[in-house]
């Protein structure tokens, strides 16, 4: 006997959960009313900036030191664009610099890439207000996110600002040459001006002055909302005539916060100035016709009739155009041996074609173009060729101290007139111009212009009347202090392989 089809039967329905609490009308007006905070989404950018090295212990973030990258990452922090728990740890950041500059350099096209919160807009704005005046951040650009501003940066410009008073052999010599012309034809003059600084730096110029009177700059704190990274800067400001600072016994604590009070709005000049101040500062190319010029520096001989003419450029361009290509440079740095690989570097182009006169100093501008650079070397490659243009050293230097097989000691230029102009990304930009935007200056090229002008070039000029940088440093260019620029043969020639040979062994 067959079962009757039975009939389906529905699913029995789910039990409602219970709340075990009541919601009332307050709390429903509550969450309504409240706003949720929007999530903003971390971007890979390239963010443009620059600064005044001064006070500054270099670019690198240094523990202890106050440093450029500590300071654009707390101004990050603070602006919202790195959260708390990455704070400190810049590799969560895929943080990465195009070009590290060393003590006291500048830079005007500097670049620094990473992951960051570019949201809410304002993000320039922010970091602008958290930083001091002689760092200004210009903008950013996205970029893909395998962008490394070290990695694909193809080239760097740096611009050393070298017064022409350094390339007269005349001009700033040491003691025992000194000493030696007395009774010739030739005979040059005692930098009385130059050895009254050398005795208030140590180990520059006889003994150091212990006296507490400083009457050129202060040593002031740079007013920002950053506090981690707050180490004193040197603040340098034009200080004009009548208007010193004597610190006397110590007790300085009303006198000297008017007087910097009183130097820094000063040393901040309204737009009118500044743009007057950019119509003195002119800058033109060197002619052939070079009668009657007359060299404008801080000359120590008022009738040395020394100036950077078409002579004097031709032979400065070909020392310089010795670097070109690929060398060893370990001499001009420290602490690589010349089988280090790294000590191999390529410069594509070293010229010094244009001067700039900045309040009455006349600047040579020589511009160097490479892949990259080591620690100190450019100052050391304007050194040589200052000394070779001193008629220090024969042009042949350069060969011996490229050669992997010689151990030279070359000058250093000091650091306050190097500055890094721009960096460039050539190869990213080709590869991604269909899709990204481009990677470059060239959008903040007037604001860039405006911001060297009125604080790195004013820097270096002012540095150089009220300190003497430049000038204490040629007093040192002699062979007591580079016992290698001396070794000559009879005829007045470098024995440069003698000097490879003798190295090496």
């Amino acid at each position: 006997m067959e079962n009757p089809q039975s009939s389906p039967q529905e699913p029995t329905p789910k039990k409602l959960k219970m709340s075990t609490t009541t919601t009332t009308s307050d709390d429903e007006d509550r969450h309504t009313t409240t706003e949720r905070k929007p999530k903003y989404k971390r971007r890979k950018v390239a963010i443009f900036f620059a600064y005044c090295g001064v006070g500054y212990q270099g670019m690198q973030k240094n523990p202890g030191a106050k440093t450029i990258e500590g300071d654009l990452e707390e101004a990050l922090f603070f602006s919202g664009a790195i959260p708390e728990q990455d704070r400190g740890h810049p590799k969560r950041l895929d943080w990465a610099r195009s070009a590290r500059t060393d003590k006291g350099v500048s830079a005007v096209g500097q670049v620094v890439s990473g992951r960051f919160y570019i949201d809410p807009p304002g993000l320039i704005e922010r970091l602008n207000s958290k930083l001091p005046p002689q760092f200004r951040i210009f903008g950013y650009k996205r970029a893909t996110a395998s962008f490394n501003a070290k990695k694909f940066c193809d080239r760097r410009r740096y611009v050393y600002l070298l017064p022409v008073f350094a390339l007269d052999p005349s001009a700033h010599r040491d003691r025992e040459s000194v000493l030696a012309s007395l009774g010739s034809d030739s005979e040059l003059v005692k930098c009385l001006e130059c050895s009254e600084r050398g005795r208030k730096v140590a180990g520059v110029m006889g003994k150091r002055n212990f006296e507490s009177t400083t009457t050129l700059s202060e040593v002031v704190s740079v007013q920002s909302d950053i506090s981690s990274n707050n180490a004193t800067v040197l603040l340098q400001v034009d200080v004009k005539e009548g208007n010193s600072v004597s610190l006397v016994n110590g007790d300085h604590s009303t006198s000297i916060s008017a007087a910097v009070e009183e130097l820094v709005k000063e040393a901040a000049p309204s737009e009118s100035q500044v743009l007057h101040s950019e119509m003195v500062i002119e800058e033109h190319k060197v002619h052939s016709d070079s009668d009657g010029c007359a060299n404008r520096g801080d000359e120590p001989l008022k009738d040395s009739g020394f100036c950077y003419g078409e002579r004097e450029k031709e032979t400065l361009n070909r020392i310089l155009k010795l670097y070109e290509g690929t060398h060893n440079f370990h001499n001009f740095t420290t602490r690589i041996k010349a089988e280090d690989p790294s000590a191999r570097r390529y410069i594509i182009s070293f010229q010094a074609n244009t001067t700039v006169t900045v309040e009455g100093i006349e600047f040579v501008k020589c511009e160097i173009i490479g892949q990259s650079f080591m620690l100190h070397q450019i100052r050391k490659m304007v050194g040589v060729a200052v000394a070779i243009m001193r008629n220090c050293a024969p042009e042949s230097f350069i060969e011996a101290a490229l050669k992997p097989g010689a151990n030279i000691t070359v000058p250093t230029a000091p650091e306050v007139g190097l500055y890094l102009d721009e960096c460039f990304f050539t190869s990213y930009n080709k590869k991604w111009k269909d899709t990204h935007e481009e990677v470059s200056m060239e959008a903040y090229a007037e604001e860039a212009e405006y911001f060297k002008l009125k604080h790195i070039y004013t820097h270096i000029a002012s540095t150089e009347h009220k300190e003497g940088a430049v000038g204490l440093w040629l007093h040192s260019l002699n062979y007591r202090n580079y016992p290698d620029l001396r070794i000559v043969s009879n005829e007045g020639t470098s024995d440069i392989s003698a000097v490879v040979e003798d190295k090496a062994e």
